[in-house]
């Protein structure tokens, strides 16, 4: 309720009064709310008679955590960092280490945001990935190589798909940092019997193959775009796990008797008929 909507106004128009208008205001209606959020921990502000519990009765995990984006982990996680000089900000590059292996993910919140989040779903002390580093300039280099090399993974897989007759979708690559496993995420109808595409694959790309196939809603996700309203795809931009859409939502909404014109591009029902249901 503290998102300003400006898309009315031209960015011509204020592009050059304010930069980069809508991370700045989005920041400063998320200030907005954590002073908010402050106020009725100290009691220093009502709600209506209420006294919400911020705290969930859990207790406050004193590591230093950060809220991450990566391929590998499709999705957002916590991660930790025992770095406490090294200052970690929104969008910056980082380096995080898994039983998997290694992974570069990119920080989608910190601090007090993370701490509240932590508190509402309960979470304490619990295992998650560590922060290593800051990607340095190597790390970069690194990094651009194995996008680079994922795109020719791409077309070797294409091929070979198309060779076997094998009913899948291809929707991303992704190389594990370390390069000892390569992901392949893809949409089928159905179960797929990928094991001679699998040896194929390890036998070209001498690593550990992985093949995930995720919905129509995780590709919408992960390849992002535009909805119908103008705005960013909720799914990419901020929801972190899917609810169940129904048909019955759109009936307490009046919206059934057009049901194709709320399906989102993924084919399924707008994620965000359901943020209102209640």
């Amino acid at each position: 309720m503290y998102n300003l909507d400006l898309s009315f106004i031209n960015n011509s128009e204020l592009d050059s009064v304010v930069p980069n208008l809508n991370s700045t205001y989005n920041n400063l209606f998320k200030n907005k709310i954590l002073n908010d959020i402050k106020k009725l921990q100290s009691a220093d502000a009502s709600c209506g008679g209420c006294s919400p519990d911020f705290s969930n009765g859990t207790e406050i995990d004193k590591r230093k955590i950060v809220e991450a984006n990566s391929k590998g982990l499709v999705g957002k996680h916590f991660c930790y960092t025992n770095g406490n000089d090294v200052e970690l900000n929104n969008n910056d590059l980082i380096l995080i280490r898994l039983p998997e292996g290694t992974e570069v993910a990119i920080i989608t919140e910190t601090e007090e945001v993370v701490r509240y989040k932590r508190q509402r779903l309960g979470l304490f002390g619990e295992d998650i990935p560590k922060v290593l580093r800051k990607l340095n300039e190597e790390d970069l280099r690194h990094y651009q190589a194995n996008i680079d090399d994922g795109k020719s993974a791409k077309e070797f897989f294409m091929e070979s798909i198309t060779k076997h007759k094998l009913e899948m979708k291809l929707v991303d690559i992704h190389y594990q940092f370390d390069r000892k496993k390569l992901y392949f995420y893809y949409t089928a109808d159905g179960r797929v019997d990928f094991r001679q595409l699998v040896k194929e694959l390890a036998t070209e790309f001498k690593t550990r193959i992985e093949l995930r196939q995720i919905g129509v809603r995780d590709e919408a996700k992960m390849i992002g775009g535009v909805g119908s309203c103008g705005r960013e795809y909720c799914c990419t931009s901020f929801v972190s796990s899917f609810k169940k859409v129904t048909t019955q939502i759109a009936n307490e909404q009046n919206l059934t008797s057009f049901l194709t014109k709320h399906c989102g591009p993924c084919g399924k029902l707008k994620c965000c008929l359901s943020f209102e249901v209640d």
